[in-house]
């Protein structure tokens, strides 16, 4: 049995049935709160939530995975840091990812679904498809990366995860066959998104995760995201009363 937990926007939490090795992890249940602050309050709360649904024992996990950002410094540390206790108390594997590769996932088995449908109907596109996500990273800039899956079904990621401005982002993240995350919701203008996904689901996480650890990915590190000092960063220097 696996948990999923990313705080890098909202708060979300998944327990899936398997493990990171072997066929994909089959979601029991998921749990969200959407809202950008509180992430502290809600987690355990979420997290008990979702194992009570699912019928499971905390004894009962094998694994824990945790999105690693990037997001919020504040928001990123509960997650982390409730991630790694778990994992501890329970002495089971902790691995982590980035969040913005469970926002890809989803965006493309969303995608998968549509094109089944349009299977059937004869209009289904075959061929590589690319996958830009925003995030919200406030200070009038998103955090971002690009993905491209091919024709084969292997995702990988082409542009590393980055924060910048919108604009300076905005050409190479809207050629992209799918747009989305929080950043797009903002900066419609500049980034019009192609589907309605802000923020990331745990379930898909998970689903990330394994499909990277079946390709041999190394998700051992569980270090933040940040991307960029943290909002209160702590001072350099004194200043003087007196100006020296």
């Amino acid at each position: 049995m696996l948990l999923g937990i990313d705080t890098s926007g909202a708060v979300s939490v998944a327990v899936a049935r398997g493990e990171l090795t072997g066929p994909a992890p089959e979601i029991l249940q998921v749990r969200a709160d959407e809202r950008s602050r509180h992430h502290d309050e809600v987690l355990l709360a979420l997290i008990d939530e979702v194992l009570t649904a699912a019928g499971i024992e905390r004894s009962e996990l094998t694994g824990i995975v945790v999105g690693r950002g990037p997001g919020p410094f504040t928001g990123l540390r509960v997650g982390l840091v409730s991630a790694r206790s778990i994992a501890a108390v329970l002495g089971v594997p902790l691995h982590g990812l980035s969040s913005l590769d469970g926002l890809a996932h989803q965006a493309l088995a969303e995608l998968g679904s549509a094109q089944e449908g349009s299977a059937q109907e004869g209009t289904a596109h075959d061929g590589p498809v690319t996958v830009g996500v925003a995030l919200d990273a406030r200070r009038r800039e998103v955090y971002h990366a690009r993905y491209r899956r091919e024709a084969t079904g292997e995702v990988t990621r082409i542009a590393e995860p980055a924060v910048d401005a919108p604009a300076a982002v905005a050409d190479e993240l809207t050629a992209c066959d799918i747009l989305v995350g929080s950043g797009t919701g903002i900066y419609p203008e500049l980034l019009p998104a192609t589907a309605d996904l802000v923020h990331v689901d745990a379930g898909h996480l998970l689903l990330a995760a394994a499909a990277l650890s079946a390709r041999g990915e190394d998700l051992s590190s569980t270090e933040p995201m940040y991307l960029r000092a943290p909002d209160a960063a702590k001072p350099t220097a004194r200043k003087s009363a007196l100006g020296r």
